[in-house]
């Protein structure tokens, strides 16, 4: 029994965690950490971290970037291992969270869905068989009109694992409206949409002469992240200080 502090448990994504954990033999949340205590829940809550000493054998963090430094130090104090699912960190707080990781083990991943970090998996191949035939590759990506950020962080993970399988060999394009040229041959194009309550769908195109091969990805719910965050902290639980990623996760 895996042992969970949910840090931000009474925001959206801490609370549907909290459902999938009741629900999940193999782990349990201890504790709750969040600036708002203003629901029902089956565990402790504290609004100040630094008084949670609960015990237990990892943290998920789903809450807001201005919160991060704290989470951190304290994971550190308490060697504790931490997913690190809270988006919009600035660069200073993603330096903080690697030299984090040289205390405790954190995993990080611009997107928590198997589904997505196995994709990403399966996209260094195809990029190692198509390019190199000449197919051209675009990625497409669809979220919500709330989403503020663009391209998504997945979209730009995606054309990094094409990009990492070729050698770095290719720029980044996302927008072709300022020019009036033929595309070039080593270019990844990353096209963003946002519309109504989109959760999540990503696209990746190769194309080529006469035939377009395409993967595809599309999230009907925040749960399938939350699930990964679940899978996440049990794989962390106990492991030496290090940098992990959901591939990590996905090879055992």
């Amino acid at each position: 029994m895996i042992k969970i502090i949910m840090h931000g448990c009474n925001g959206h994504m801490g609370q549907m965690i909290s459902g999938l954990v009741k629900e999940d033999p193999e782990a349990e949340i201890v504790a709750g950490i969040d600036i708002c205590d203003n629901r029902q829940n089956d565990y402790p809550v504290f609004t100040d971290i630094r008084a949670c000493h609960v015990e237990a054998d990892a943290v998920i963090d789903f809450a807001s970037p201005k919160a991060e430094e704290a989470l951190l130090d304290y994971c550190v104090e308490r060697k504790l291992p931490v997913v690190v699912c809270t988006t919009g960190l600035s660069e200073e707080q993603i330096q903080k969270v690697k030299d984090t990781s040289e205390k405790v083990a954190v995993l990080r991943s611009a997107n928590m869905s198997l589904g997505v970090n196995t994709l990403l998996k399966l996209l260094k191949e195809a990029a190692k068989v198509f390019a190199p035939a000449g197919f051209d590759m675009e990625i497409v990506e669809k979220h919500h009109k709330y989403k503020v950020d663009a391209p998504s962080g997945t979209a730009l993970a995606m054309a990094d694992s094409l990009n990492e399988a070729l050698d770095n060999a290719y720029v980044y394009k996302y927008d072709r409206s300022q020019e009036r040229k033929a595309r070039g041959a080593k270019e990844i194009g990353i096209s963003a949409v946002r519309g109504g309550n989109i959760v999540g769908e990503h696209d990746v195109i190769f194309a080529g002469t006469d035939e377009v091969v395409t993967f595809s990805h599309t999230a009907y719910s925040k749960a399938v992240f939350g699930k990964g965050a679940i899978q996440a902290a049990k794989f962390l639980a106990g492991k030496a200080p290090g940098l992990y990623d959901m591939s990590d996760v996905i090879n055992g």
